[in-house]
C-alpha cells in the first residue's frame, strides 16, 4: 500500500489544483496597477496607513469617487500584499465606509472633527454626507451663537448713533476706574464689581427688550443712564468724594435695588406711543389754560432727566472720633 500511494498516482496528485498567481492572497481584489474587476468580491483598502476590509457592492453603490477608483475606469495602486493604497488620511475613513453601507451615520460631536469629516466627504464626492454635515455645522453655528451683543462705546458720537438707530429703551453703564484723582475707600473695588456684574445680569435677563452699552472712556467712575425713545430718562450716580480721612477719597457705591427699578421703569417706553388722553386730563395735562402754556409744560416734562446720586452715610462707628464726613457731587 505504501508503494503504490508514492507511485506516480500520487505525485500526479497536486496537479489537481487550480494555480495560483503570484503575489495575490486569498480575497485580495487587486494586485499590481491593473484596475479592479467585478468579480472581486472583497477588497483591502489601506488608507494612510489605516486598514479597511470592505466589498465592492459596498464602494460602487453610490456614485462617489471610490466608484469610480474600483468600477474598472481607473487604475488603483496596490503593494505586495494585495492592499490597494489611497493616500489620504484614514481617520474617518471608516465613518465614509459606513455611509456607503448604511446611507447614514452618527456625526461627531466636535465642530473641529465634523469639519474634518466634511472635507473628507467632498474629497470621495459623498453628497449625502456632505449635505448632513453642513446642516450640523450650521445647526452648531446658530446654538454658539452669542446670547445677546453688548457694544462698547468708544466716543460720544458712536453713542448717539447707537442710540438713534434702535428702538428699543437703553441701559448705559458708564464704569472707568482710572479716572479718579483720590484714593477708593475700602469698599470701592468691591462696588465697583457689582455694579458691572448687575450690569452683565440685567443684559442676560433683559437682552431681548433693552439695548445694553457699556462705556469705558467717559468722565464719570461709576454711572448708569437709562433712555426711552432716544432720550435720556433717569441716571443713577454711584460715586461721590468723602473727607473720612485726613484727605479726600473717592467712595463708590451699589445701589442695587434703585438700578433695579429704573430699569424696570424704562420698559414702559418698548413700545412707542402717543399720550393718551384720558390720563392727560386725569393728571389736568388737558384741562384748562392756553394751549401754548400746556405745550412748554409738556417740553420741560419731556426733556426732564431723574438724576440720583446715591449718598450712604458713614456711621460714627466707621470713622475715626471726632472727625466729620461731608459729600460733595
Amino acid at each position: 500500500m505504501s508503494a503504490e500511494a508514492s507511485g506516480p498516482e500520487a505525485a500526479e496528485a497536486p496537479s489537481l489544483e487550480a494555480p495560483k498567481p503570484s503575489g495575490l492572497e486569498p480575497g485580495s481584489a487587486a494586485y499590481g496597477l491593473k484596475p479592479l474587476t467585478p468579480n472581486s468580491k472583497y477588497v483591502k483598502l489601506n488608507v494612510g496607513g489605516s486598514l479597511h476590509y470592505t466589498t465592492l457592492r459596498t464602494l460602487t453603490g453610490q456614485d462617489t469617487l471610490l466608484k469610480t477608483m474600483f468600477s474598472g475606469r481607473a487604475e488603483v495602486l496596490t503593494d505586495a500584499g494585495g492592499w490597494v493604497l489611497i493616500d489620504r488620511s484614514g481617520r474617518h475613513f471608516g465613518t465614509i465606509l459606513n455611509y456607503l453601507r448604511d446611507g447614514s451615520v452618527p456625526l461627531p460631536e466636535s465642530t473641529r472633527e465634523l469639519g474634518e469629516l466634511l472635507g473628507e466627504a467632498r474629497y470621495y464626492l459623498v453628497q449625502g454626507l456632505v449635505e448632513d454635515c453642513q446642516l450640523a455645522l450650521q445647526q452648531k453655528r446658530e446654538n454658539l451663537s452669542p446670547l445677546c451683543l453688548i457694544p462698547t462705546v468708544t466716543s460720544p458720537r458712536e453713542e448717539q448713533q447707537l442710540l438713534a438707530s434702535t428702538s428699543k429703551p437703553v441701559v448705559k453703564l458708564l464704569h472707568n476706574r482710572s479716572n479718579n484723582k483720590y484714593s477708593y475707600t475700602s469698599t470701592s473695588d468691591d462696588n465697583l464689581l457689582k455694579n458691572i456684574e448687575l450690569f452683565d445680569k440685567l443684559a442676560l435677563r433683559f437682552h431681548g427688550r433693552l439695548l445694553f452699552l457699556k462705556d469705558v472712556l467717559g468722565d464719570e467712575i461709576c454711572c448708569w443712564s437709562f433712555y426711552g425713545q432716544g432720550r435720556k430718562i433717569a441716571e443713577v450716580c454711584c460715586t461721590s468724594i468723602v473727607y473720612a480721612t485726613e484727605k479726600k477719597q473717592t467712595k463708590v457705591e451699589f445701589p442695587e435695588a434703585r438700578i433695579f427699578e429704573e430699569t424696570l421703569n424704562i420698559l414702559i417706553y418698548e413700545t412707542p406711543r402717543g399720550p393718551d388722553p384720558a390720563l392727560l386730563e386725569a393728571t389736568g395735562g388737558a384741562a384748562g389754560g392756553g394751549g401754548a402754556g400746556r405745550g412748554e409744560d409738556e417740553e420741560n416734562r419731556e426733556h426732564r432727566v431723574r438724576r440720583i446720586h446715591v449718598r450712604r452715610h458713614i456711621t460714627h462707628d466707621e470713622r475715626p472720633h471726632g472727625q466729620q464726613i461731608v459729600f460733595k457731587d
